[in-house]
């Protein structure tokens, strides 16, 4: 079975196991507070151009998420997101079980906009019975979007003035940043992310790491004591040294020369090469994604004959004799995967 349900179905890239197996045997201090996490740190301040950026490493997505918001966040508030959003769809309610409340706003797209949020906030405010209800205190996206769609720079940089504007948090889930980072549609650096928001993230898990992802924290209320809120939420990993060492090798080197985004710019083009190939048989896509996940809508016949080789998603039946599935590739999927796939729905 040759498998594309999804991006962290593999171990961990070459530069990674290659720096894990050389400094296997080394003693460090634990909690993240050896030297490896301290210079995996400083790479990305360097790398977002935000000197005074408090960096955290945990250990998935989930916890990064569920950590932030609720150390962001007063009893009484809740996260402004998308109806698609990976907390409020995904996650378990793992946001809900730490007393906070997803709020959510329709997407398009698997996107909110700032419009959005600013008329959520407004009319939280203008009602007179506000007190009771939760009030927003953050706004969650991620990008890419659980759809495979991006942010642009001024959309992301609307969200961010009127969160500013409305005294809110502004928080990007960045599970799959580096297939955003290195699509060919982004306009977006780290440097803009930390320039707009007050918390996003490096994923690592589905981006090469064996396990990991680097929190990066720009608003000082929200660095402040935020490793507390990391150990009271089973997020500190004693062999912390294993995460700040895996983000030094996939973080090494300059421009395309860097893992990170070499690795996630070969997983984008493979993606597009099974999109073109669905697109040459007539198959809609369900959203425009320049990223790794791709969503055709397939008749059902379709659909069993490539099960019988390739695992994928099914998101549901969209009209009768129909189905949108997900394809979705990653940072180790294999030309001769793609080849074999490509030929196959040629032949369909």
């Amino acid at each position: 079975m040759i498998r594309f349900e999804c991006d962290y179905g593999e171990g961990a890239a070459a530069p990674v196991l290659e720096a894990l197996c050389r400094t296997n045997l080394e003693q460090t201090p634990g909690y993240g507070e050896d030297f490896y996490c301290e210079q995996a740190r400083d790479r990305i301040r360097a790398l977002c151009d935000a000197p005074d950026a408090e960096v955290q490493f945990l250990v998935g997505a989930t916890q990064a998420n569920f950590t932030v918001i609720d150390a962001a966040l007063k009893p009484w508030q809740g996260v402004l997101c998308p109806d698609s959003g990976h907390i409020h769809v995904h996650e378990t309610g793992a946001v809900e079980a730490t007393g906070h409340k997803c709020l959510t706003l329709p997407g398009h797209d698997g996107k909110i906009t700032a419009a959005q949020v600013q008329a959520a906030v407004e009319a939280h405010w203008a009602n007179p019975t506000h007190e009771h209800e939760v009030q927003p205190g953050m706004v969650y996206i991620s990008n890419p979007t659980e759809w495979g769609t991006l942010y642009t720079k001024s959309e992301l940089t609307e969200l961010s003035r009127v969160c500013r504007a409305c005294g809110i948090y502004l928080f990007v889930d960045g599970a799959r940043m580096g297939y955003g980072l290195a699509s060919q549609t982004n306009d977006l650096t780290l440097k803009d992310y930390a320039a707009l928001c007050d918390a996003f993230y490096l994923g690592g898990t589905k981006c090469g790491a064996l396990f990991g992802e680097a929190l990066v924290l720009t608003h000082p209320a929200l660095a402040k004591d935020f490793r507390y809120a990391i150990k009271q939420h089973g997020g500190m990993l004693a062999k912390g040294r294993l995460l700040g060492l895996q983000f030094l090798a996939l973080l090494g080197g300059d421009g395309e020369a860097i893992p990170y985004l070499a690795l996630t710019k070969k997983a984008d083009a493979q993606a597009m090469r099974i999109r073109d190939a669905f697109a040459a048989k007539g198959c809609a896509m369900a959203y425009d994604s320049p990223t790794n996940q791709q969503f055709p809508i397939l008749p059902d016949v379709w659909v069993q004959a490539l099960e019988g080789k390739y695992s994928f998603s099914h998101m549901g039946a969209v009209e009768p004799g129909h189905t949108l599935v997900r394809f979705c590739t990653s940072w180790a999927t294999r030309d001769e995967d793609v080849d074999a796939l490509v030929a196959d729905i040629a032949a369909l």
